[in-house]
């Protein structure tokens, strides 16, 4: 069987999905005869997917930024890293910045999907239960898609990234982990409007 062709956008996407390098991506790769699949796991065998290893790392530094729109809109929000000597560099603070302009603007209502309250994702199962007008031997799959649609906008890291649609901001959040070698999280965040109350 001829090896297949290794792209420089494999390469690259190799590199943003595990984390490492370009050099280690690319000796995946070639390794793998050019199957995508098989590089990734092989990586993640060779413990080179750092992404990862650093989502499991604690992060107890950071700050709080608070971005303000005109006086009438603000967001506030504490992101995390790992060292205070990262908390302290302009990139953090930029990267915190956008993070707030991003809730100021899209008015998300919860950090990640796993902070979606229970009750609330019940009564939205039960409410697209209601009126589901598809097959009914692929209707778990069709309503866990609707339901992530549903509070996709919703969900911070879910949603389109204001300075750049075509990544989420998660990705943007696994850009900077990549660039800075730390984990980054959003712990916690406030949007306030004038005359809106929750």
């Amino acid at each position: 069987m001829a090896k297949a062709e290794i792209t420089i956008e494999q390469i690259k996407k190799l590199k943003e999905l595990s984390g490492a390098g370009l050099t280690d991506a690319k000796q995946a790769l070639v390794e793998a005869e050019g199957d995508f699949d098989k590089a990734l796991e092989a990586m993640r065998k060779k413990g080179l997917t750092k992404a990862e290893k650093r989502g499991d790392r604690e992060t107890r530094e950071g700050l709080v930024e608070a971005y303000i729109h005109d006086g009438r809109l603000g967001a506030i929000v504490e992101v995390n890293c790992e060292t205070s000597f990262v908390a302290k560099t302009e990139e953090f603070k930029t990267l915190a910045h956008q993070i707030a302009m991003q809730i100021a603007s899209m008015n998300p209502l919860y950090v990640s999907e796993d902070d979606i309250p229970e009750d609330v994702r019940a009564a939205k199962i039960k409410e697209l239960e209601a009126n589901f007008k598809g097959p009914e031997n692929m209707k778990a799959k069709i309503l866990d898609g609707q339901v992530k649609k549903a509070f996709s906008d919703k969900v911070l890291m879910n949603q389109p990234y204001i300075l750049d649609d075509t990544k989420t901001v998660e990705q943007f959040i696994k850009e900077a982990i990549a660039k800075t070698g730390e984990n980054i999280t959003v712990r916690q965040f406030k949007r306030i409007e004038l005359g809106v109350t929750e």
